[in-house]
Protein backbone atom coordinates (compact mmCIF):
# COMPACT_ATOMS: atom_id res chain seq x y z
CA UNK A 1 0.00 0.00 0.00
CA UNK A 2 1.26 3.83 -0.82
CA UNK A 3 0.14 6.87 -0.05
CA UNK A 4 0.01 9.46 -1.71
CA UNK A 5 1.66 8.70 -4.76
CA UNK A 6 4.28 7.11 -2.68
CA UNK A 7 5.59 3.93 -1.80
CA UNK A 8 5.19 2.69 1.65
CA UNK A 9 7.95 3.04 3.82
CA UNK A 10 10.06 -0.19 4.53
CA UNK A 11 12.53 -0.76 7.20
CA UNK A 12 15.87 -2.03 6.89
CA UNK A 13 14.79 -4.71 9.51
CA UNK A 14 11.90 -5.45 7.46
CA UNK A 15 13.85 -5.68 4.48
CA UNK A 16 16.83 -7.99 5.82
CA UNK A 17 14.00 -10.26 6.89
CA UNK A 18 12.12 -10.47 3.47
CA UNK A 19 16.60 -11.14 2.07
CA UNK A 20 16.35 -13.61 4.29
CA UNK A 21 13.63 -15.25 3.74
CA UNK A 22 13.89 -15.66 -0.43
CA UNK A 23 17.63 -16.38 0.31
CA UNK A 24 16.29 -19.71 2.21
CA UNK A 25 14.28 -20.52 -0.49
CA UNK A 26 16.40 -20.18 -3.40
CA UNK A 27 18.85 -22.01 -1.45
CA UNK A 28 16.47 -25.10 -1.71
CA UNK A 29 17.23 -25.49 -5.31
CA UNK A 30 20.51 -23.67 -5.69
CA UNK A 31 22.56 -24.28 -2.68
CA UNK A 32 25.41 -22.30 -4.34
CA UNK A 33 24.13 -18.89 -3.79
CA UNK A 34 26.92 -16.77 -2.69
CA UNK A 35 25.11 -13.49 -0.78
CA UNK A 36 26.71 -10.43 0.17
CA UNK A 37 26.47 -9.87 3.55
CA UNK A 38 27.37 -6.69 5.10
CA UNK A 39 27.92 -6.35 8.87
CA UNK A 40 27.90 -2.89 10.63
CA UNK A 41 27.58 0.25 8.61
CA UNK A 42 30.99 0.08 6.36
CA UNK A 43 30.04 -1.14 3.06
CA UNK A 44 33.96 -1.77 2.55
CA UNK A 45 37.06 -2.30 4.88
CA UNK A 46 39.97 -3.10 2.71
CA UNK A 47 42.18 -0.79 0.23
CA UNK A 48 40.51 -2.76 -2.43
CA UNK A 49 36.88 -2.51 -1.84
CA UNK A 50 37.20 1.21 -0.42
CA UNK A 51 39.08 2.20 -3.63
CA UNK A 52 36.12 0.44 -5.88
CA UNK A 53 33.32 2.13 -4.02
CA UNK A 54 35.37 5.81 -4.38
CA UNK A 55 36.03 5.03 -7.87
CA UNK A 56 32.18 4.99 -8.31
CA UNK A 57 31.46 7.68 -6.63
CA UNK A 58 33.81 9.83 -7.73
CA UNK A 59 31.97 9.96 -11.11
CA UNK A 60 29.13 12.35 -11.61
CA UNK A 61 27.36 10.51 -13.65
CA UNK A 62 27.13 7.53 -10.33
CA UNK A 63 27.23 9.88 -7.72
CA UNK A 64 23.25 10.74 -7.22
CA UNK A 65 21.85 7.35 -8.65
CA UNK A 66 24.24 4.75 -6.61
CA UNK A 67 24.10 5.93 -3.84
CA UNK A 68 20.35 4.49 -4.08
CA UNK A 69 21.93 1.23 -3.89
CA UNK A 70 23.63 1.24 -0.31
CA UNK A 71 20.43 0.79 1.63
CA UNK A 72 19.91 -2.68 -0.45
CA UNK A 73 23.33 -3.25 -0.01
CA UNK A 74 22.95 -2.82 3.53
CA UNK A 75 19.96 -4.93 4.09
CA UNK A 76 21.92 -8.19 2.51
CA UNK A 77 19.34 -8.07 -0.55
CA UNK A 78 22.31 -9.05 -3.24
CA UNK A 79 21.22 -13.04 -2.39
CA UNK A 80 24.01 -14.06 -4.51
CA UNK A 81 27.02 -12.39 -6.47
CA UNK A 82 29.56 -13.89 -8.96
CA UNK A 83 32.21 -12.44 -10.55
CA UNK A 84 34.57 -13.85 -13.83
CA UNK A 85 36.26 -12.22 -16.63
CA UNK A 86 34.67 -8.90 -17.68
CA UNK A 87 31.11 -10.33 -15.82
CA UNK A 88 28.99 -10.27 -12.79
CA UNK A 89 26.37 -11.66 -12.50
CA UNK A 90 23.75 -11.13 -9.35
CA UNK A 91 20.39 -11.75 -7.82
CA UNK A 92 18.53 -9.15 -6.10
CA UNK A 93 15.09 -9.04 -3.82
CA UNK A 94 13.43 -6.33 -4.87
CA UNK A 95 10.06 -4.48 -3.15
CA UNK A 96 8.49 -8.00 -5.13
CA UNK A 97 8.15 -11.29 -4.26
CA UNK A 98 11.06 -12.63 -6.83
CA UNK A 99 14.32 -11.64 -6.85
CA UNK A 100 15.70 -9.47 -9.68
CA UNK A 101 18.56 -11.28 -12.19
CA UNK A 102 21.45 -8.61 -12.46
CA UNK A 103 24.37 -8.68 -15.02
CA UNK A 104 26.93 -5.99 -15.26
CA UNK A 105 29.66 -6.38 -17.82
CA UNK A 106 32.67 -4.54 -17.36
CA UNK A 107 35.24 -4.06 -20.30
CA UNK A 108 38.70 -5.59 -19.84
CA UNK A 109 41.69 -2.99 -19.41
CA UNK A 110 43.45 -2.12 -22.13
CA UNK A 111 47.08 -3.82 -22.59
CA UNK A 112 48.40 -1.00 -23.26
CA UNK A 113 47.53 0.83 -20.07
CA UNK A 114 48.16 -2.45 -17.52
CA UNK A 115 51.62 -2.41 -19.42
CA UNK A 116 52.41 1.26 -18.33
CA UNK A 117 50.82 0.77 -15.34
CA UNK A 118 53.34 -2.63 -14.75
CA UNK A 119 56.09 -0.30 -15.55
CA UNK A 120 55.06 2.40 -13.62
CA UNK A 121 55.29 0.24 -11.36
CA UNK A 122 58.85 -0.33 -11.08
CA UNK A 123 60.20 -2.99 -7.83
CA UNK A 124 57.87 -1.22 -5.48
CA UNK A 125 56.13 -3.57 -4.52
CA UNK A 126 57.78 -6.95 -3.05
CA UNK A 127 55.38 -9.86 -2.59
CA UNK A 128 51.42 -10.73 -3.53
CA UNK A 129 50.30 -10.17 -0.11
CA UNK A 130 51.43 -6.29 -0.06
CA UNK A 131 49.63 -6.38 -3.17
CA UNK A 132 46.48 -8.15 -1.48
CA UNK A 133 46.39 -6.46 1.56
CA UNK A 134 46.99 -2.54 -0.03
CA UNK A 135 50.18 -2.70 1.91
CA UNK A 136 52.42 -0.28 -1.05
CA UNK A 137 53.49 3.11 -1.17
CA UNK A 138 51.00 5.93 -1.49
CA UNK A 139 52.75 6.70 -5.20
CA UNK A 140 51.20 3.16 -5.80
CA UNK A 141 48.06 4.43 -4.58
CA UNK A 142 47.89 7.42 -6.94
CA UNK A 143 49.04 5.50 -9.72
CA UNK A 144 46.16 2.45 -9.19
CA UNK A 145 43.62 5.02 -9.06
CA UNK A 146 44.85 7.52 -11.31
CA UNK A 147 42.16 7.55 -14.03
CA UNK A 148 44.30 8.24 -17.15
CA UNK A 149 45.51 5.09 -17.14
CA UNK A 150 41.70 3.85 -16.02
CA UNK A 151 42.77 0.80 -13.66
CA UNK A 152 39.57 0.85 -11.87
CA UNK A 153 36.43 1.56 -15.02
CA UNK A 154 35.22 4.67 -15.89
CA UNK A 155 31.12 4.43 -16.22
CA UNK A 156 31.60 4.44 -20.49
CA UNK A 157 33.25 0.65 -19.03
CA UNK A 158 30.20 -0.72 -17.21
CA UNK A 159 27.45 -2.05 -18.95
CA UNK A 160 24.30 -3.54 -17.13
CA UNK A 161 21.01 -5.32 -17.15
CA UNK A 162 18.36 -5.25 -14.44
CA UNK A 163 14.86 -7.90 -15.08
CA UNK A 164 13.14 -5.04 -12.93
CA UNK A 165 10.51 -3.13 -14.26
CA UNK A 166 12.43 0.50 -13.30
CA UNK A 167 13.86 2.05 -16.81
CA UNK A 168 16.09 4.12 -14.88
CA UNK A 169 19.63 4.10 -16.29
CA UNK A 170 20.81 2.44 -13.34
CA UNK A 171 18.37 1.12 -10.98
CA UNK A 172 18.91 0.48 -7.30
CA UNK A 173 19.10 -3.36 -7.91
CA UNK A 174 22.42 -2.36 -10.15
CA UNK A 175 23.24 0.04 -7.53
CA UNK A 176 23.49 -2.32 -4.76
CA UNK A 177 25.16 -4.65 -6.71
CA UNK A 178 28.05 -2.13 -7.60
CA UNK A 179 28.38 -1.68 -3.79
CA UNK A 180 28.21 -6.14 -3.61
CA UNK A 181 32.08 -6.04 -5.76
CA UNK A 182 33.53 -3.79 -3.31
CA UNK A 183 32.48 -5.68 -0.25
CA UNK A 184 33.29 -9.19 -2.57
CA UNK A 185 36.86 -7.09 -2.98
CA UNK A 186 36.98 -7.22 1.06
CA UNK A 187 37.12 -11.42 0.98
CA UNK A 188 39.73 -11.48 -2.02
CA UNK A 189 41.12 -8.07 -3.67
CA UNK A 190 42.64 -11.18 -6.54
CA UNK A 191 38.60 -11.05 -7.99
CA UNK A 192 39.02 -7.71 -9.08
CA UNK A 193 42.37 -8.47 -11.34
CA UNK A 194 40.16 -11.31 -12.78
CA UNK A 195 37.48 -8.83 -13.32
CA UNK A 196 39.28 -6.97 -15.31
CA UNK A 197 41.33 -9.75 -16.78
CA UNK A 198 44.65 -8.41 -15.60
CA UNK A 199 47.28 -10.65 -13.93
CA UNK A 200 48.15 -9.51 -10.36
CA UNK A 201 51.01 -11.72 -10.40
CA UNK A 202 52.32 -10.55 -13.26
CA UNK A 203 52.73 -7.47 -11.55
CA UNK A 204 55.02 -9.03 -9.01
CA UNK A 205 56.98 -11.17 -11.31
CA UNK A 206 57.82 -8.17 -13.44
CA UNK A 207 58.52 -5.62 -10.10
CA UNK A 208 60.98 -8.42 -9.00
CA UNK A 209 62.85 -8.54 -11.74
CA UNK A 210 63.57 -4.83 -12.10
CA UNK A 211 64.34 -4.88 -8.43
CA UNK A 212 66.70 -7.59 -8.80
CA UNK A 213 68.27 -6.14 -12.44
CA UNK A 214 68.37 -3.35 -9.85
CA UNK A 215 70.88 -4.78 -7.60
CA UNK A 216 72.48 -6.85 -10.27
CA UNK A 217 73.70 -3.33 -11.69
CA UNK A 218 74.66 -1.88 -8.26
CA UNK A 219 76.78 -4.91 -7.12
CA UNK A 220 80.09 -3.93 -9.18
CA UNK A 221 79.69 -0.46 -7.81
CA UNK A 222 81.77 0.37 -4.87
CA UNK A 223 80.31 1.53 -2.06
CA UNK A 224 81.38 4.40 -0.49
CA UNK A 225 80.40 3.36 2.70
CA UNK A 226 83.52 0.46 3.04
CA UNK A 227 85.89 0.76 5.74
CA UNK A 228 89.24 1.31 5.18
CA UNK A 229 91.93 -1.51 6.45
CA UNK A 230 93.74 1.31 8.62
CA UNK A 231 90.66 2.73 10.25
CA UNK A 232 89.39 -0.07 11.70
CA UNK A 233 91.30 0.17 14.80
CA UNK A 234 89.97 3.97 15.87
CA UNK A 235 86.50 2.68 14.65
CA UNK A 236 86.07 -0.65 16.76
CA UNK A 237 88.92 -0.09 19.33
CA UNK A 238 90.81 -2.60 18.95
CA UNK A 239 94.60 -3.49 17.95
CA UNK A 240 94.83 -5.22 14.72
CA UNK A 241 98.68 -7.05 14.78
CA UNK A 242 101.38 -5.00 13.00
CA UNK A 243 99.84 -1.71 13.83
Amino acid sequence: MSYYGYPKYVSVEEKKAKAEKALKKLKKNNPGLEPVIIEGRTLAKSWWGKAWNLNLESYADYSNRIARGKSYVRSNAVLDLKLSKGRVTAIVQGSRAKPYDTEILIDTLNSTKWRKISELCNHRIDTLEQLIEGKFPKEMEILFTDKRYSMFPSPKEIHFNCSCPDYASMCKHVAAVLYGIGARLDQNPLLFFELRDIDGRELIRKSMEQKLDSMLKNAGRKSKRGIAAEDIPNIFGIRVPGT
